[in-house]
């Protein structure tokens, strides 16, 4: 018998390398796994978007072939995240655009405040059913003492944020500050566009849609360098560092943080905070720079938020879309410091006598620390208006700050934690309005501030948003007590050299990431810069070094992004 030349060999190889493929399986990736939702960092994400993008070389430069092609695309992409929830996008496209041309032609005072509450009330409808509907039977029960069972309600990825996006459109034709696009496949193109979709950032529709309207979609050499570059970074940001941290100490600490000391407990408060930056930047990256690939320019959604001296500054550098969303559509639309409404007094009210209720039950149980609680947050809070030079914007500006940050928290997850996250902090925002209104302060003479002061600044709010995040992270309030119980009565620093060596990679990792974080602004922009100007082989090679350290450091099950549950 003749032996096999090299091309039969190869025919071979690859004949049974076709046939150990389970097609059945491969056919399954297709379809919506609720337990596997498509994201960003996985291989299949990776392998369907390269065909997509060859497609959108050849369609990228014709409008209607472009605008249909993504589309598509992004439809899939949600269905595959949300299965046929897909459905409930596809309505908030068809509702709002119909409602923004109306609203738009409509001259009647009346009639256009009509058709804003009627869409801000469609839309709210769908984040209330989806994500508020067993919030509000529990807290029924809880206050009438009754027993209604909750509903199983699936949460469609992102709905927080494309029904934020709608709202913006519809609140900006009401305000004149923008015309409706010119017909319902641009609208959807807006909506759904595939990058920000689930997670963010929130794209107001002034920024966006101009751009969908240059022809041809221009993708530069430049953007091309600066979308791999996001992209790497980003994933190295998710998958290598707040992946293997949250997995292999932070995940722990929170779950059972009586088993740990109370320096264990502190450096794993640390390691979420640095956790929950690398996701949602990461992703905020890896959007970013997937939209940069396709023609189209996202805003900056995270600005070193923990390089912050105060916690406005930390609202002016995290979660930037959101912030700037609630500041523009919420907190002026109460009326900033200008005015107040019924509306920015109920909130916190409400908010203040659930506190005390709380601490009378407390007294109840013999418990007193809860009424203590209640007492120094309202205090404080009448404080930071009493001592205003002007109380009447105080007033207004306040309370209005706290409704906003009250929802901002509510925004977040249908729980008390949240609302509380939210409460603290609009109350560390009231206190530092008064004290920059007290001593005269500004934003540009408070960066002229001693280097030593500027520094004990950033490390004093950097504490504040752990504490915060404390309540963010757990699944109960018992926890958190039992976490801050450990912290304070059980901190045991002796064990620190023996910790750090348990977890080495981890301290490495939380080391990396903070060192980064922390990395100049100007040395950033210059490593972006030299990554553009350099060859695409440049680009790829830096891709492939972190796919690598994916590989070396992932779980078996690729970890989803954390802000996919809001």
């Amino acid at each position: 018998m003749l032996p096999l030349s090299n091309e039969a060999k190869e025919l071979n190889v690859f004949q049974k390398f076709i046939q150990n493929i389970d097609a059945h399986k491969l056919i399954e990736q297709f379809y919506f796994n609720p337990l596997e939702p498509l994201i960003f960092n996985s291989g299949f994400f990776v392998f369907i978007f390269t065909f997509f993008m060859i497609g959108y070389a050849l369609v990228h430069r014709t409008h209607f072939p472009k605008v249909i092609y993504v589309i598509l695309f992004s439809l899939y992409f949600y269905y595959r995240s949300s299965g046929y929830y897909y459905l409930v996008l596809i309505f908030c496209v068809f509702f709002d655009f119909f409602v923004g041309f109306v609203l738009y032609k409509a001259k009647n005072k009346i009639a256009r405040q009509i058709l804003l509450f009627f869409s801000l009330a469609v839309n709210l409808g769908i984040l209330v059913h989806f994500k508020y509907t067993n919030f509000l039977i529990d807290s029924f029960n809880a206050v009438t003492h009754n027993e209604y069972k909750k509903i199983d309600i699936f949460l469609p990825v992102g709905v927080s944020f494309f029904t934020f996006q709608s709202m913006s459109y519809i609140i900006d034709i009401y305000r004149n500050k923008i015309k409706p696009v010119k017909n319902l496949l641009d609208y959807g193109f807006f909506v759904s566009f595939f990058p920000q979709l689930v997670a963010g950032p929130i794209i107001r529709a002034y920024d966006f849609i101009p751009q969908l309207y240059n022809r041809p979609t221009i993708i530069t050499k430049s953007m091309i360098g600066r979308g791999m570059f996001l992209i790497t970074i980003g994933l190295f940001k998710k998958s290598v560092i707040s992946d293997y941290i949250g997995a292999n100490f932070v995940d722990r600490i929170f779950d059972q943080p009586q088993l740990y000391s109370g320096i264990e407990n502190l450096f794993g408060i640390y390691g979420y905070a640095l956790q929950i930056y690398c996701d949602f930047s990461g992703y905020s990256d890896m959007a970013i720079g997937i939209a940069l690939l396709l023609g189209f320019h996202f805003p900056k959604n995270f600005n070193s938020p923990y390089q912050a001296k105060n916690i406005t500054e930390f609202w002016h550098r995290w979660h930037i879309s959101l912030s700037s969303w609630l500041k523009d559509y919420l907190y002026f639309s109460l009326g900033g410091n200008r005015y107040g409404n019924f509306f920015g007094y109920f909130f916190p009210v409400l908010f203040f006598i659930g506190l005390l209720v709380w601490g009378i039950v407390g007294i109840q149980n013999q418990s007193y620390w809860q009424m203590l609680i209640a007492v120094i947050f309202i205090g404080f809070f009448s404080l930071s208006i009493l001592l205003s030079s002007n109380k009447k914007k105080a007033v207004f500006g306040s309370f209005n700050q706290m409704t906003t940050m009250l929802l901002g928290g509510l925004w977040h997850g249908a729980s008390m934690r949240f609302i509380l996250w939210g409460a603290m902090h609009g109350l560390a925002l009231a206190i530092h309005k008064t004290y920059m209104n007290i001593f005269g302060i500004t934003e540009k003479n408070n960066k002229k501030s001693n280097i030593w002061i500027n520094l004990l600044a950033v490390i004093i709010t950097f504490h504040f948003v752990c504490f915060c995040w404390i309540f963010f992270r757990v699944s109960d309030m018992q926890t958190a007590w039992t976490m801050l119980g450990q912290v304070i009565y059980k901190f045991e620093p002796h064990i620190l050299v023996q910790m750090i060596s348990g977890y080495k990679l981890v301290f490495f990792l939380m080391l990396v990431g903070f060192i980064l974080h922390f990395t100049p602004v100007e040395w950033e922009e210059s490593f972006k810069t030299k990554i553009e100007k350099a060859p695409y082989l440049v680009a790829l090679l830096f891709l492939f070094i972190v796919v690598i350290l994916v590989a070396q450091v992932k779980s078996s099950d690729i970890q989803p992004f954390i802000y996919f549950q809001f």
